[in-house]
Formats: C-alpha cells, sequence, structure tokens
C-alpha cells in the first residue's frame, strides 16, 4: 500500500501562486508515476497533471499549461505542483494520486491510478 498526503492549499488571488505538495509513504518503490486531478462539487474530476517517476516526462491538461509545472523529489517520494497565475476556475479540491503501472497516456485518466490522497482544497478569490 502507498499512502499519499496533500498540503499547501489555501486561499490565494486570481493572478496569485501556490505550491502544493503530496507526500508519499509505504510502498513508493512500487511508483511509477504520479499525478494530480481536481474536481468542483458536482462535476467530474479533472486531470490536471502527472509526471513519470523518472522525472523525464510530464503531462498537463490544455487548461493549464504554461501556468502550472509539476515536479518531483525521488529521494523523499513527493510530488509538487507548482500553480501560476491562477484564475477562478482553478478553484477545486486538488488529489494528489499514485500509479503502479501505466504509460503516458494512461496517466490522464483516474483508473490509471491505485492510490489516492483526501485531497486540498484551494480556492481562488479576490
Amino acid at each position: 500500500q502507498v499512502q499519499l498526503v496533500e498540503s499547501g492549499g489555501g486561499l490565494v488571488q486570481p493572478g496569485g501562486s501556490l505550491r502544493l505538495s503530496c507526500a508519499a509513504s509505504g510502498r513508493t518503490a512500487s511508483i511509477v508515476a504520479m499525478g494530480w486531478f481536481r474536481q468542483v462539487p458536482g462535476k467530474e474530476r479533472e486531470f490536471v497533471a502527472a509526471i513519470a517517476w523518472s522525472g523525464i516526462n510530464t503531462y498537463y491538461a490544455d487548461s493549464v499549461k504554461g501556468r502550472f509545472t509539476i515536479s518531483r523529489n525521488k529521494s523523499n517520494y513527493t510530488a509538487f505542483l507548482q500553480m501560476n497565475s491562477l484564475k477562478h476556475e482553478d478553484t477545486a479540491i486538488y488529489y494528489c494520486a499514485a500509479a503502479r503501472s501505466g504509460y503516458g497516456s494512461s496517466w490522464y485518466y483516474g483508473p490509471g491510478y491505485d492510490y489516492w490522497g483526501l485531497g486540498t482544497q484551494v480556492t481562488v478569490s479576490s
């Protein structure tokens, strides 16, 4: 089993920045990729970004390209999501996820992941 704990959410003004962290523990050696998803109440969960644990490949939703950056610290199994130029529509609960298998295209979708965190709220408001 892998446990994921997100942190770093909060309230920020439009145009501001936040950095989310996701700390993995447990059977971390089984992780091949980590991703971020977000969900607004009443809407489907939405892919945000993913990173292969090698760190070579990253993947982004069109809505966040150029504004968000995913990265990871391989030594302590932590993934990060740097969010800049935040907009009202970025308001959501952000979830971290970890995959034990798969490849690029599979990590755009929820079923491609085996473990999920409980989420952290991000609110963009003036």
